[in-house]
């Protein structure tokens, strides 16, 4: 812990302002830090960094050991593992010291073996794209496309080094290295080449920062010259390009959080006209997968975890779809992938994923045989397909993970099932999965409902009530939380740190419904429900009652800061990053980005008063409350355009004017990174050195600073 004498916090200047809506007057005197360009505030972020790295300068070495146990067990200098695509094997590489992948190929021959991936550099490698060249002296470096032409002649690759997901797009030839095209500035995410690599598709951005045009522009030519393809002036609408995997079409997707639509164009006829496949319809959701001679759809016209439907391959309305395969009970189709040989369905079932082999049956009425579903080992896991360009494979990559078990890549034969592992992540530093639990326990919520709750620890440690632990959650955008393995969260469990995952209502871990009853005006569901799983760490013994911290991420930092108004007793330490906590303000604004498309999840507190007092009631920045909170850390970056610096600034200035902490034992800090965008600082070392620099702070909360063995990792 600190030392007695502590500096003193920076105090945010206030300016008067008042709100008014609905009748009612509300004073905001931090409202001025919407001006992101305003000196006073640039001064007030790093004043704040200042004081965070002085509040926790006794940290510094636990911090150097938390990087230096991530970096001892990753192995540096790795290999993805190579992918097929016509004469080439693609792969990913990362090298000791590197911040970034390369992206590399290597001749592939008909008939010829999987490259090892363990292998050095093979004859004949060719660098598609090298991070490292291209991030130069950039402190940050992001990519926001990276899509080969069919013909593997041209690459087209789209780069932000702000971190304000702002891409400038370059063509380039593979082989000679020669730039074709860098004339496409400020664009938004993905871009896709036409069939022969003479056009590039790509998107642009409205004044809200929204994806609302498709232009097509001609590879070396004046962008004075591209033609707009598609302009979406619905503001709740969001636009992106895609190819399909027989690179035989284009397809433009259109949507909403409930709303989709999908237009097609042959890859091959870039100049020709596009086509929808089924006019929007309010509330209905699709997605298309061409299958050769045909479209498969998912879509939620009829059950609302969606069913799988097939259409012919030149459909224009939803009327064409013919029932494929219905979900069951308890599942929730998310998307398909079609191959010659079968169909795979990703599903949701039980609260986990899975998927679904449909045989390709020619035979039959619907062109495919019985369903298998792949098998999965872990009862607690995520499966997903990996990397699978070609539909002519008769085996597909398939990825699997759990709290404990490494990423794993496997090739799952279409015909047979049968299975060969391809990789495993490597992980250094005398890792034993053998030494780590994970566990689903349930917990009823404040309203009966039943939440599941991830649980993982090390081997050991007993429900004795005496141990800390971390409760992180998230629940929004019918995202979900699912198992994943993190070297860095070895660190935590290493140290007796009892780490649970709380799946809330919002995301999307047990179907639409899940979603449904966490969003709107249900969204207080998701506060309860954390608040439940927390009692239940206690309760359970899981965790001891002043050993338990709060962790959370963008919608998942709204999260922590409307739970920490609840029930600020039931933590020691909190960390809200990127937290949308002034989230009323913020959805107030419909000139601001995202804001227009978010009515439909949170929704619109201009027109609608009930929604304005449901917002006004739950976001954090409106309801800090005159008590003892936790120790807060609150981290952004300046270059964040979802949510802006602006949110956990104001935030923090009024929990500073309003708690009654001892700052000497449960500090409120604001750490904001200069050089970054939402997802915090890019490069893997810079990325650990940032998470070091944060768990070393909930760490010294939880009085967990030393390791359970006593001893150090080392590579």
């Amino acid at each position: 812990m600190p030392s007695p004498s502590l500096p003193t916090p920076p105090t945010a200047p206030r300016r008067p302002h008042v709100r008014e809506q609905h009748g009612e007057r509300v004073e905001d005197p931090y409202w001025w830090m919407r001006d992101l360009e305003d000196p006073e505030l640039l001064a007030h972020l790093e004043a704040e960094n200042a004081y965070s790295e002085a509040r926790t300068e006794h940290l510094a070495a636990l911090r150097t050991t938390l990087f230096g146990e991530i970096k001892a067990r990753v192995k540096e200098d790795d290999l993805s593992v190579p992918v097929a695509s016509g004469p080439w094997w693609y792969l990913s590489r990362t090298a000791e010291g590197k911040q970034y992948a390369s992206h590399v190929r290597v001749p592939r021959a008909v008939g010829d073996p999987r490259p090892d991936p363990e292998a050095a550099a093979a004859p004949g490698e060719q660098v598609v794209l090298d991070g490292n060249v291209e991030a130069g002296d950039s402190e940050f470096f992001s990519l926001g496309a990276l899509t080969v032409s069919a013909d593997h002649r041209l690459v087209a690759f789209a780069v932000d080094t702000a971190g304000d997901e702002r891409f400038d797009l370059t063509v380039r030839d593979i082989a000679t290295g020669e730039v074709l095209d860098t004339s496409l500035t400020g664009i938004g995410y993905g871009c896709e080449l036409s069939r022969d690599g003479s056009f590039v598709f790509y998107t642009r951005v409205d004044d809200a920062w929204r994806p609302h045009q498709l232009w097509r522009h001609r590879v070396g030519g004046d962008p004075a010259q591209d033609v707009l393809v598609h302009q979406e002036d619905d503001e709740r609408f969001w636009m992106g390009v895609s190819g399909s995997r027989d690179e035989r079409w284009l397809l433009l997707g259109l949507g909403s959080k409930t709303t989709s639509e999908v237009w097609m164009l042959p890859s091959d006829d870039p100049e020709g006209e596009w086509r929808v496949v089924a006019p929007r319809r309010d509330g209905i959701e699709y997605d298309v997968e061409p299958a050769g001679d045909r479209l498969l759809v998912v879509h939620n016209t009829d059950t609302p975890d969606s069913d799988l439907a097939w259409a012919p391959l030149e459909a224009t309305s939803h009327e064409q779809w013919v029932p494929l395969l219905a979900s069951g009970d308890g599942e929730r189709f998310v998307g398909v992938d079609a191959f010659d040989a079968a169909t795979v369905l990703s599903l949701r079932t039980g609260g986990l994923t899975a998927l679904r082999v449909l045989p390709r049956d020619v035979s039959s009425v619907s062109g495919h045989g019985t369903p298998w579903d792949v098998s999965v080992d872990q009862p607690v896991h995520s499966i997903g397909l990996g990397d699978n360009p070609e539909p002519d494979q008769t085996a597909v990559q398939v990825v699997v993970e759990s709290w404990t078990t490494p990423r794993t890549v496997l090739d799952v034969d279409l015909a047979t099932g049968g299975r060969t592992e391809l990789k495993r992540q490597p992980v250094l530093g005398g890792f034993d999965a053998a030494d780590y639990v994970e566990s689903r326990e349930w917990v009823e919520a404040a309203d009966g409902a039943s939440v599941p709750v991830s649980v993982v620890r090390r081997r050991g440690v007993e429900p004795d009530g005496t141990n800390p632990g971390l409760l992180v959650a998230y629940g929004a955008y019918e995202i979900s939380s699912d198992p994943y393995f993190s070297v860095a969260r070895l660190g935590l469990l290493d140290r007796g740190v009892v780490v649970a995952v709380a799946h809330v209502r919002g995301g999307g871990e047990m179907g639409r419904r899940w979603y449904d009853d966490g969003k709107l005006l249900a969204k207080p569901n998701t506060f309860s429900d954390t608040v439940s799983a927390a009692d239940h760490l206690v309760s359970s013994g899981w965790v001891a009652p002043d050993r338990l911290g709060l962790e959370g991420g963008s919608a998942g930092g709204l999260l922590v800061g409307a739970v920490l108004n609840l029930a600020p007793g039931r933590f020691r330490v909190a960390h809200a990053a990127v937290p949308f906590v002034d989230a009323l303000n913020t959805i107030l604004q419909p000139e601001l980005p995202l804001t227009v498309g978010e009515w439909e999840e949170w929704g619109n507190p201009i027109e609608d008063a009930a929604v304005y007092a449901a917002m006004r009631a739950y976001t954090p920045y409106e309801n800090v409350r005159a008590v003892e909170y936790p120790a807060v850390l609150a981290s952004s970056s300046l270059h964040d355009t979802r949510v802006y610096v602006t949110e956990p600034a104001k935030w923090v200035a009024r929990l500073r004017e309003t708690v009654t902490n001892d700052p000497a034992t449960r500090p409120v800090l604001l750490r904001t990174e200069m050089s970054a965008g939402h997802g915090g600082r890019s490069g893997r070392y810079a990325a650990w050195e940032q998470l070091a620099w944060e768990w070393a702070f909930v760490l010294d909360q939880l009085g967990a600073t030393e390791r359970l063995d006593g001893a150090a990792v080392t590579g």
